[in-house]
């Protein structure tokens, strides 16, 4: 990425997502990397069809937040320097029979699982999660969609 002359970022075709999330990890070289890149997979693998974004992208982080989306987004994946924070965006609306949510509990809409250093993952579910928000984002989606009108023939 580089500044034109407006000073405004450009992109280049190799800061696709994707890319962008392989330097964020490789950049924090450390147990939050390896943490980030694990969850990243759980969520490929329960979710296939899932589209990586980076999202909120400025000068103090040039590399933005991993999002993660399908019929809208799914979960965000930030780093601190003592946790590695899943935001799943409507997860106020997600069953979590694991209590698998330890953070962000008191809003009505996001909920957040905040990893932390030596700490492990319930894959299974973690998968479960994100099943459930993709039908979720799914499920809203179908339902804002306005209804076809069907043209009845005229009388003659």
């Amino acid at each position: 990425m580089k500044k034109s002359k407006s000073g405004a970022m450009e992109e280049k075709a190799e800061d696709s997502p994707s890319r962008l999330i392989d330097a964020r990890i490789n950049e924090l070289g450390d147990w939050r990397g390896e943490m980030l890149a694990r969850i990243r997979a759980l969520i490929k693998e329960a979710a296939p069809e899932v589209v990586e974004e980076v999202k909120w992208r400025k000068p103090s982080n040039m590399l933005g937040v991993p999002v993660w989306e399908h019929n809208g987004i799914i979960c965000t994946g930030e780093t601190y320097k003592d946790k590695v924070k899943l935001t799943f965006a409507k997860g106020a609306s997600l069953e979590d029979p694991s209590g698998l949510f330890n953070s962000s509990l008191e809003g009505n809409a996001r909920r957040a699982i905040d990893f932390h250093q030596g700490g492990k993952i319930d894959e299974e579910a973690l998968k479960a999660l994100i099943h459930a928000a993709v039908a979720l984002n799914i499920s809203v989606r179908a339902a804002a969609r306005p209804a076809r009108s069907q043209k009845t023939p005229k009388s003659a």
